[in-house]
């Protein structure tokens, strides 16, 4: 029996581009996180108690937004 065999069941594994496209995290959950991480900085604009969370606001909400965009292009 070759190597591209399970032993067990006799079923070919997959190889080439299907075997890339189960490497690539999956759309929703990441857009998820982008989304999570877009909220906490509008939090943190929001907020009234730290200076320094409202100065590294703008930059949590870019790299949300970034993100999302980067997401937004994994095939489903």
């Amino acid at each position: 029996m070759t190597a591209s065999h399970d032993a067990g069941s006799g079923a070919p594994q997959a190889h080439g581009p299907e075997m890339r496209r189960r490497r690539l995290p999956r759309r929703g959950p990441c857009e998820a996180v982008a989304i999570a991480i877009i909220a906490a900085g509008i939090f943190m604009l929001m907020q009234p108690f730290s200076l320094t969370l409202y100065g590294y606001s703008f930059t949590t909400i870019l790299a949300g937004t970034v993100l999302f965009m980067i997401v937004s292009k994994i095939p489903e």
